[in-house]
């Protein structure tokens, strides 16, 4: 056989076993990519996203207020290393490590709760945070969130149960609660004076204030965390609310914390007169605390094209966020730096008003 046949066939065999092999050969990765955009204003699936009481005056809002998301591959998809260059080299996708997405081997119905967990609290927060930028008021509670399994609290303490006080010394906010327990000695009593979650939720339901408390008195022992020892019940302290009416969120196969910043302008924006968007194209993201803070989420520069995609001229998005997604901004989308939701509130005040000169755009230095 020549010399240049041979050649030309080892190659070719040799070209063939590395496509074969990049066909065979899983990596650890997974793709991210835009997912779909959900105006909060408008209607998903047929009914409003945003569902308040009929006994409050709520106003017909144009323009939009996008929340986006991304789509990920599954816990168990394994993808090929052809796929993943290819993906790699698609610029509307982007490949990661797949423990970015599942640390720690998490399953896929494990991140579906997660997420599913975190969407309900970010309700709860975009809810609060739109009702007090509208100096609306609205009672919050520290709760038992979870209660560890096996645990001194198991069996005493409930999730739901308010906390009042612990050691006669009154509870505000759900950190009060590690720091009045991590007081003690491992061993050391700790006595909770609690409102039952029943007769919490009866006192919600009839509209009245709950008086029935009840003291429980609990043995700490000693947390397995890392470092120092330190006094622990096993629950986690959390917040709770009591709403003057009914705020209701309608909008399924959606999970995680990201949308909250645009829950909340959705909500601002049904209570009130005035067009937040004066009939703009507003997409965005961001998770947002009770106090009106936007933090980051990942996945930005998905959701920016993805919102690009749907027509939307301006993204608000969180300033931690920032440098990177205008490392790569869609064309004829500005992206609008906020860390709170007034921050929010005014970047939409200048773009209705034609000011939008005044925005504070995202750069790449932050």
């Amino acid at each position: 056989m020549p010399r240049r046949t041979a050649t030309m066939l080892a190659s070719t065999l040799m070209l063939i076993g590395l496509l074969c092999a990049g066909v065979l050969i899983r990596v650890p990765y997974a793709e991210m990519s835009p997912g779909p955009t959900v105006n909060t204003l408008g209607e998903h699936d047929g009914e409003p996203v945003l569902q308040i009481s009929d006994d409050v005056d709520t106003y017909q809002a144009t323009g939009h207020l996008n929340m986006t998301t991304v789509r990920v591959t599954s816990a168990d998809y394994k993808m090929t290393l052809v796929e993943a260059v290819y993906k790699w080299l698609a610029h509307d996708n982007k490949v990661v490590p797949h423990d970015t997405l599942y640390p720690d081997g998490k399953t896929e119905e494990q991140s579906t709760q997660e997420n599913a967990e975190e969407f309900s609290q970010s309700q709860e927060s975009a809810k609060v945070a739109a009702l007090e930028a509208l100096d609306i008021p609205v009672q919050s509670w520290v709760i038992v969130q979870s209660v560890v399994k096996g645990s001194p609290a198991q069996g005493e303490l409930h999730a739901g149960d308010v906390i009042k006080s612990v050691d006669g010394t009154e509870v505000k906010a759900p950190g009060d609660v590690a720091d009045l327990v991590t007081k003690h000695e491992p061993g050391d009593e700790v006595r909770f004076t609690i409102v039952p979650a029943e007769e919490q939720a009866a006192a919600e339901k009839e509209k009245r204030t709950a008086t029935k408390t009840e003291d429980v008195t609990i043995t700490t022992t000693t947390s397995d965390d890392e470092g120092e020892d330190r006094a622990v019940v096993g629950i986690a302290a959390g917040t709770d609310h009591t709403f003057p009416f009914s705020i209701d969120i309608k909008l399924a196969d959606v999970g995680g914390p990201s949308a909250g910043l645009m829950f909340a302008l959705g909500i601002v924006d049904k209570l009130t007169p005035d067009d937040l968007t004066g009939g703009k194209f507003v997409a965005g993201t961001g998770t947002i605390d009770d106090d009106g803070t936007v933090g980051p989420i990942g996945g930005v520069e998905m959701k920016t094209i993805g919102a690009r995609d749907e027509g939307a001229r301006y993204f608000l998005t969180p300033k931690d966020n920032c440098a990177s997604a205008a490392r790569d901004t869609p064309e004829g989308l500005t992206l609008v730096k906020v860390g709170t939701l007034d921050d929010a509130l005014d970047a939409l005040a200048d773009i209705r008003s034609g000011n939008t000169d005044d925005l504070p755009r995202c750069t790449t230095g932050k």
